[in-house]
Parts: structure tokens; sequence; C-alpha cells
């Protein structure tokens, strides 16, 4: 049997996209004795709602590079389900390791999680002071501190720039580096914030200054684009035909990715040199864009940049 989390649980992490993701993957001719993989199990809201829907014979398997996803994962006493320490990613090799050679739906839920952004010691939100993190793996790799403590200002330009798309991101990198310069490294979330602050006089009503250079750096320290792009690749293999795949992002740069992977993949566009020629075989078909509702959004403003894209292998 699966549990559900406390009162206060589900209001210190509310799911976006809850049920239209898991309607998305079982409808109604999905099969509920099937195999599917959640690629970011989080604190377990979309594992949970899949679970009490699947059949007896249906198995859910998780993914999560955060160690404290195992902590949640840990009250679901369920013989259906399974987590694994795995970027999403590397979902060809879980599934590999498992003996399962198709499933019938993935669900990628992109980016930081709220647990995440509300943790001090993460270092994920300029929010709160708290060491400057933001891996999502503590266990692994070069922390954002590590990143600025090396990294040049055409480098740091680059990242803040194409990761952040932030038009102040060579005067942010001047001035990461002067201060390094000067013997005072940036290292803390609160250290960087108002040194963004200092630089950034202009921004859109309501947005913190400092709130694209700190998705810049969250991006580029877990290689979050290129974990998406190999989970999207990995996607055409693994699905069985008529298995769905499920991408929930929350900016401008995943929703890109996640809609020229589908559109590039379901839409036949005729060989100029070879006009004559029957149309190859495309591997998917795009079925849905969706956003929040109005009252998904009132009830949990984090939720109002989400798009939920959906596409099923032919």
């Amino acid at each position: 049997m699966t549990d559900t989390l406390s009162p206060a649980a589900e209001r210190a992490h509310a799911t976006v996209l809850l049920h239209e993701a898991v309607d998305a993957l079982l409808h109604a001719e999905a099969d509920p004795n099937g195999t599917y993989v959640d690629g970011t199990f989080g604190r377990g809201g979309h594992s949970r709602l899949l679970l009490s829907r699947l059949g007896p014979q249906g198995r859910l398997i998780a993914l999560d590079r955060d160690p404290d996803a195992r902590a949640a994962a840990a009250h679901i006493q369920d013989p259906r389900f399974s987590l694994h320490h795995a970027r999403f990613s590397e979902v060809t090799e879980v599934l590999a390791g498992l003996n399962v050679p198709a499933i019938q739906g993935l669900l990628l839920d992109v980016g930081v999680s709220s647990p995440q952004i509300d943790e001090p010691s993460r270092g994920f939100s300029f929010r709160h002071d708290g060491p400057l993190d933001m891996r999502m793996d503590p266990t692994r790799g070069e922390s954002a501190a590590d990143f600025l403590a090396r990294a040049d200002v055409r480098t740091l330009t680059e990242v803040i720039k194409h990761h952040g798309e932030e038009r102040f991101a060579f005067k942010i990198a001047e001035a990461l580096v002067a201060r390094r310069d000067a013997g005072r490294p940036v290292t803390r979330t609160r250290e960087l914030a108002e040194l963004v602050g200092q630089v950034v006089k202009t921004r859109e009503p309501g947005q913190d200054p400092a709130t694209r250079t700190f998705q810049a750096l969250r991006i580029h320290v877990n290689a979050e684009l290129e974990e998406l792009q190999g989970a999207l690749n990995a996607a055409l293999s693994v699905l069985a035909p008529g298995g769905r795949l499920a991408v929930i992002s929350f900016h401008s740069l995943e929703d890109r990715m996640v809609k020229r992977f589908i559109t590039a993949h379901s839409k036949d566009e005729p060989d100029r040199n070879a006009p004559f020629a029957p149309p190859k075989a495309l591997p998917l078909r795009a079925v849905a864009r969706i956003h929040p509702g109005a009252d998904e959004v009132a009830a949990n403003p984090r939720a109002r940049s989400a798009v939920l894209r959906v596409a099923e292998k032919v």
C-alpha cells in the first residue's frame, strides 16, 4: 500500500501539474499493469498518485540524484515501487540493470524542487543565507562556490548569459572575479545576491535581480540541460509503442528544448534532395501542451511558469 503525505508536508511541497501529468501517462488506453518511470521522484507527489492508479501487476521505477529523496521514498511501502539513486539521463542503464526491456510511460519534472529551494543548507535560494552549493546531489561534483572560485570572466559570462538569459552577464562576471581577486570570494547565497543586486539596477517587476544568476549557476553546476537532452534521447529507446513521455519544465530554456525535441521527432519534413521518396517513419506523436489552471497558480505561485508537454511513441 502507498502512504499519503501529512497535511504539513503537503503544504510544504505542492506537486505541480499533479493530476495532469498522471492523467497524461495513465490515459484511457494506457495499461495500468505496465511499467512506468518517474524520472524525478523529488518528494514523491507524482509517484504516489501513479501508484494509486496502477493495477496490481503494475510497476513504478523512480529515479532521483538527491539523497534527500531516499528519505521521502522510505515511507512508501509498496512492492510495485522501487527508487534508484541515479540521474534521469541514466534511465536506460537503470532499466537494463532491472531487465526491463521497455516501459509504458516516462515522467520528467525538470528543475529544482520546493524542498531544495526552501532548505538554506542546499544553497539554491537567494531568499535564505547558506553555503553556495546548489548541487542536486551534494555528494558528487563541484559546488557553485567551487566553480566561482576558479572560473574566469569569459566562462562566467557565458554561463550566466546562456543559462540565465541575463543581459548583465558580463558586468556580473566582472564583479565576481574582482571580488575574488581582492581576497573575498563569494561563498554564500546572500553574498551572491547582494553582489548581483549592486550590479543589476533594473529588473522585471516582482523579480529579484539575482534570479537569473542563481538559475544559471544551478543549471551549470548540475548540467541540467545536458541531463534533459540525455533523458529525452533515452525516451526514444526505452518507451514501448504507445508509451508516453511527459515533461514538466519551469523556464524557457528547458521548454524550448522539449518542444524542439518533440517537434523534430513528430513532424515529417520532406527531403529536398529526394522529393518523391516515401516519408520516413517518425518515432513520436505530439499529444498535448498543458499549463496549470488559475486555481493551481493561485494556490502555488511557483507553478505559474510550468509547462507540461506530452508525446507518444508511435
